[in-house]
């Protein structure tokens, strides 16, 4: 057994390792058809869990300007799901604390601005932090001011010293992206103002169990959180997780963490503490049968794709998301299985898909070829595809879903 790297957020050296995807390429590295010929990078995708600060965590570190601005295609505003969800949070924040002109509110990996926006609209002042370059440029040409760098302390530091300190800051889905965490909330706290409130939101890693959705594990994905996990991470640096918000829907299962340098700890945010406790995803043994359930969702995802295969059927997937690349090359789904992607995301059409190379199409690519079934890899937005594409379906298309057990629906 190799000599397993110390715990990203509290340094301990006993981390239990209960999964491996194998060798798997870069999530977003989606290929140019000309480049099929250079050599494709894999990493090892091996997961493990900290029993001292309960931090779930992949254990290979690709270099961070590898991972968000070389190969970095993901855009925000092509999820309406999203916008709807984001765009409530927004007015929610501006109406229960009083933000106006006078106020800030920065969000880290503001990506194009999609969130920041509704702030603007209401003549709140904003910032945005994004490191990938296209999406930064996107979010400044929108009039949503944005900083192209990684966020630690030192430019947490800088920040305030240019623009004051923060009355709100946003961290939607990027904790997970983030190697140095000490170093990034480290910064949160350096940013704040003492009255501020800072919300993070990530997919909650007992949904992660629970439902199987291993393929939320890929290399952009440094950690995989727990409440335990955020509370004893952010009181290191001062500060304290007062509040939790649940969204079932969103991302297979998100928390909204309600995080300030007050102290002012809510029923609620007691009760999830004590319920992780009470099921044991404080301890090894909570994760230890997860990778026999992940290898029999690949059995039986394999069955059914080739049992419709054999009976001639035409099958396409949709979503060429991260998500996309663990699915299909942990299960060894390729062009004998699917024959193409399709994906809303106009920067990723004419690419080919990590490792698999499924060519990525514009999703009017549905009504175009008419596949009998669609395997939905984004299934974290399952119900707005299925709307979206009620003309696919009203020609007798069908949509599988892969997690947490294959079926076929619609």
């Amino acid at each position: 057994m190799p000599e397993l790297p110390p715990c990203r957020s509290c340094g301990a050296s006993e981390l239990h390792l209960f999964l491996s995807l194998g060798d798997v390429p870069l999530a977003d590295n989606l290929l140019r058809p000309e480049a099929l010929q250079e050599p494709e990078p894999r990493f090892p995708l091996d997961v493990a869990f900290c029993p001292r600060c309960c931090l779930v965590q992949i254990l290979e570190e690709v270099p961070p300007q590898q991972l968000f601005v070389d190969n970095y295609l993901y855009f925000s505003s092509f999820s309406d799901h999203l916008l709807d969800h984001s765009r409530r949070h927004a007015e929610r924040l501006v109406e229960d604390r009083g933000l106006g002109p006078d106020s800030l509110v920065v969000e880290l990996a503001s990506n194009d601005g999609y969130l920041l926006r509704n702030f603007r609209n209401r003549g709140v002042r904003v910032l945005g932090v994004d490191p990938a370059p296209a999406q930064a440029q996107a979010a400044n040409d929108a009039g949503i001011p944005t900083v192209a760098e990684f966020f630690g302390t030192d430019l947490a530091k800088r920040l305030r010293d240019e623009h004051g300190p923060a009355d709100v800051v946003i961290a939607n889905n990027v904790m997970a992206h983030v190697p140095e965490l000490n170093d990034f909330v480290g910064g949160i706290a350096a940013l704040v103002a003492d009255d501020a409130l800072v919300t993070v939101e990530n997919p909650y890693v007992r949904d992660l169990i629970i439902h199987g959705e291993f393929d939320t594990i890929y290399h952009e994905h440094f950690s995989y959180y727990s409440c335990t996990s955020v509370d004893t991470l952010v009181r290191r640096h001062g500060l304290y997780l007062n509040d939790v918000e649940y969204f079932p829907d969103l991302h297979g299962g998100t928390l909204r963490w309600h995080i300030a340098a007050r102290e002012d700890v809510t029923p609620r945010a007691s009760g999830y503490l004590e319920d992780e406790r009470a099921i044991g995803l404080t301890t090894p043994a909570y994760y230890d049968d997860f990778s026999r359930r992940v290898g029999g969702i690949r059995t039986e995802l394999l069955d059914l794709l080739r049992g419709l295969r054999r009976d001639g059927a035409r099958i396409a997937a949709y979503g060429a998301a991260a998500k996309g690349t663990t699915m299909l090359n942990y299960v060894g789904i390729d062009g004998d299985l699917v024959d193409f992607v399709v994906d809303r995301n106009t920067h990723k059409h004419g690419l080919l898909m990590p490792g698999v190379h499924l060519p990525v199409r514009p999703v009017e690519a549905l009504l175009e070829e008419q596949p009998d079934f669609v395997l939905i890899l984004a299934w974290n937005f399952a119900n707005e595809i299925v709307r979206q594409q009620q003309a696919y379906v009203e020609r007798g298309g069908r949509f599988i879903l892969p997690v947490p057990h294959p079926r076929v629906i619609g």
